[in-house]
């Protein structure tokens, strides 16, 4: 039976004249169509994930390439039997994905060159490479490419801070890759900017990639910041995850938010340690505090994902 929600991924980098009033304009589309999903616009760009029904999405993609700079959006489309989303939330930022770096680097001047699905596997099998997972620690927990690495970050915006650990790749082959390849777009000028001289970036994302080429190369699950928190790549949802529980070390795809709601960072943890103990609903370095489930501040609301 066919799935009966369409799920569309995207974002464009370009030059919006009036954010609000375009964040008025998706705001009206989307209700009277009845689509549920986060959008974020700014003066650089647009960024969104929308849901509803195949004929509401339909209607929303030929709306948003109507809008002048939109004409050539790229959208990723997958399928769902519930709504991932409980609401619209459509806001103006200064930036489309946070990186906030002092000297924020221009992804359309400076950004890496892209790679398609199939060059970047047979870059892959055939080049000396490195991969670089520019997501955040918990998303790569969950699943990523083999081998990649995968920096200890809870934010985007952590990555600048941590650009130095990595200078010794400057004279390497860097393959970055993200969800759906716009922290990359940011990330990769970023690292040019800072003198890696030889950066390549994943077209699409994972999620083009998966659709090419399954999970070739590529170990676990998928994140995704909606309430489905992820999805299998190739036949992963057949195999044992390669999460770990961060209190057990038992093998999970479970991520939730810490309950102390100072903290509420998310990690994974296995629903049987929560079981065994409700105390496990907090962070290692909560717990280490002496946090307890009955002490710390209760975070009060669904699961919180950082960007």
């Amino acid at each position: 039976m066919a799935s009966r929600f369409t799920i569309l991924l995207y974002y464009k980098y370009a030059s919006v004249a009036d954010p609000q009033g375009l964040a008025e304009s998706q705001r009206a589309f989307c209700r009277e169509h009845g689509l549920l999903g986060r959008v974020l616009i700014a003066a650089e760009g647009i960024n969104g994930t929308v849901a509803g029904s195949a004929e509401a999405t339909d209607h929303y993609r030929d709306h948003l390439r109507a809008q002048p700079g939109f004409a050539d959006v790229a959208f990723k489309a997958s399928f769902a039997d519930a709504l991932p989303f409980r609401r619209l939330d459509i806001r103006v930022r200064t930036e489309i994905v946070t990186l906030g770096a002092p000297d924020d680097p221009d992804p359309l001047q400076a950004g890496a060159p892209h790679l398609s699905p199939d060059e970047w596997k047979r870059t892959i099998e055939e080049e000396d490479v490195v991969l670089f997972d520019v997501r955040n620690r918990y998303e790569s927990e969950v699943g990523r490419f083999k081998g990649a690495i995968t920096p200890a970050i809870d934010n985007f915006r952590d990555l600048p801070g941590i650009l130095p650990e990595y200078a010794a790749l400057k004279d390497k082959k860097v393959l970055m890759y993200c969800t759906g390849g716009i922290r990359c777009e940011k990330a990769s000028a970023l690292f040019r900017q800072a003198g890696f001289k030889h950066v390549y970036q994943l077209e699409g994302g994972i999620v083009t990639y998966a659709e090419r080429h399954g999970d070739a190369h590529w170990e676990g699950d998928c994140f995704v910041f909606d309430e489905r928190m992820m999805v299998p790549i190739g036949r992963s949802a057949e195999r044992e995850p390669v999460g770990r529980c961060a209190h057990t070390g038992a093998p999970t795809r479970n991520v939730i938010n810490c309950l102390h709601d100072p903290c509420h960072r998310m990690f994974l943890v296995a629903p049987e340690a929560i079981a065994q103990n409700p105390d496990h609903r907090l962070c290692p370095e909560c717990r280490h505090a002496g946090l307890t489930s009955t002490t710390a501040d209760y975070l009060g609301s669904p699961v919180r994902p950082h960007r």
